[in-house]
């Protein structure tokens, strides 16, 4: 999507608090027992409230209203009867639609982890997003996101997962560009235009380059069993500083 006018861009802003309102709820909740399912449960009341409805429900029939992914899987796991231990590292994964707009949100909790390793992933994995929005300009090639990325990676000692990528959303939750990868490709076409909206996500891992399918459909892990951290911001590119929807008060 390429916003039109300062409508959209309100209307961005809307969903794109609504989404950053749930993570932080479904954050707050976090404790040792507490099921996958009830943290998704938070959201559906959330979105409920709001007048927003899961996105990759409604665009995939996705089985919950979140992701929420633990340990071994890394992306795009269902909620359910798991429960949250001390030690578990959580990806928690919200989008949602509001109105016709879109907005795409992540995070991952290291959750009362005294797993120096797991701390050292998510904070590279923080400062990777913030070094790739860094990069959201007019005229920016893709690939400079993902060079920012791998780069930041690579220099904690990390690797990034190749086949997990950024992409366009605003008027749906998948949009042009397709991929905003995590590592530098030079054959890489495209470039970020003013008035885009993007999600820019980090998949940093501990050593695998690979997701894998699992047997439920959706599910993704590593077949070494290396663990990621994913963070991610839905934002509209302008002449200045990126505007970032899913930062809570923008």
């Amino acid at each position: 999507m390429t916003v039109r006018n300062q409508f959209d861009i309100e209307a961005l802003r809307r969903v794109g608090q609504v989404v950053a309102e749930t993570l932080e709820l479904m954050k707050a909740a976090m404790e040792e027992g507490i099921e996958t399912r009830e943290l998704d449960a938070i959201a559906a009341r959330n979105f409920a409230r709001h007048g927003a409805v899961s996105a990759p429900r409604k665009t995939y029939r996705f089985p919950r209203e979140t992701c929420i992914s633990v340990n071994e899987a890394i992306a795009h796991g269902i909620p359910g009867g798991r429960r949250i231990r001390k030690g578990d590292l959580i990806n928690l994964d919200v989008s949602a639609e509001l109105d016709g707009y879109y907005a795409d949100t992540g995070y991952t909790v290291a959750f009362e982890s005294d797993d120096e390793e797991l701390a050292k992933l998510c904070d590279c994995s923080r400062r990777a997003l913030r070094k790739a929005i860094a990069q959201a300009r007019p005229g920016k090639k893709l690939s400079h996101i993902g060079r920012a990325i791998e780069n930041e990676a690579r220099a904690n000692g990390f690797a990034v997962i190749r086949n997990l990528t950024g992409h366009g959303t605003g008027g749906a939750l998948h949009e042009y560009p397709d991929e905003i990868r995590n590592y530098y490709d030079p054959r890489q076409q495209g470039a970020l235009a003013k008035g885009m909206v993007v999600a820019i996500e980090t998949f940093v891992s501990t050593g695998a380059e690979w997701a894998e399918e699992t047997g439920d459909g959706w599910t993704l892990t590593t077949e070494d069993g290396s663990r990621a951290a994913q963070y991610e911001h839905t934002l509209i590119v302008t002449e200045g500083e990126p505007i970032i929807t899913t930062r809570l008060g923008a």
